[in-house]
């Protein structure tokens, strides 16, 4: 939901980071890499319940998922750094939830598994209609840096980290938090429904 307002916020800032990068010699595809590296060791923060630690990494993680884009924009585009990046991004959003339930398996299994599941919905209904939109040469005009179609909706990236932060942030509350979040993936899967059932007719 808020993704679109954030990228234009902070879109000179992440240019400026990706050329003073590239110019370092660290390729779009080193960033992405290393974005999940980060990202794997916030979920093992999270898991062995350093969730100080866990919040740096993620944050870190983002930063370099925010500049591998403009780097990539700035260098050569590929299809294969496109499909890496958004492969690696949902292993660590899964990652990141199940790290909860190994931190406190009694209090967090469950609701980790609900969230969990919420993701298949999110991401499933992202892919799907971004595979099918790319047969037809469709375009998402309000997300024109994209390397594919981006099928937005009510919990995108950046709502996800906030709910992962506030997890963090406050760990006892990981199940109402997870419960909340997982509803609202819940709305974004049955819009993006709708509206690709609606649209691919």
């Amino acid at each position: 939901m808020f993704d679109r307002a954030a990228t234009a916020l902070i879109k000179p800032l992440v240019d400026r980071g990706a050329a003073l990068a590239l110019r370092a010699g660290i390729s779009a595809n080193q960033l992405t890499l290393g974005g999940f590296a980060l990202g794997m060791l916030a979920a093992l923060l999270v898991g062995c319940g350093q969730f100080g630690g866990a919040v740096l990494a993620m944050l870190l993680s983002r930063l370099c998922d925010a500049l591998d884009g403009a780097a990539a924009r700035q260098s050569r585009v590929t299809d294969a750094g496109a499909f890496l990046d958004i492969t690696l991004d949902f292993l660590f959003y899964a990652a990141v939830a199940l790290a909860f339930a190994f931190a406190d398996p009694q209090r967090n299994a469950l609701a980790s598994a609900v969230l969990l599941a919420s993701f298949v919905g999110t991401g499933s209904s992202f892919l799907a209609y971004a595979v099918l939109a790319a047969r037809r040469g469709m375009d998402n005009a309000a997300y024109p840096d994209k390397s594919f179609y981006f099928l937005g909706g009510l919990t995108e990236a950046a709502e996800t980290l906030a709910f992962f932060i506030a997890m963090c942030l406050w760990p006892a509350y990981f199940p109402q938090l997870a419960y909340a979040f997982a509803a609202l993936c819940g709305v974004t899967t049955a819009t993006r429904i709708a509206w690709g059932w609606r649209s691919l007719r």
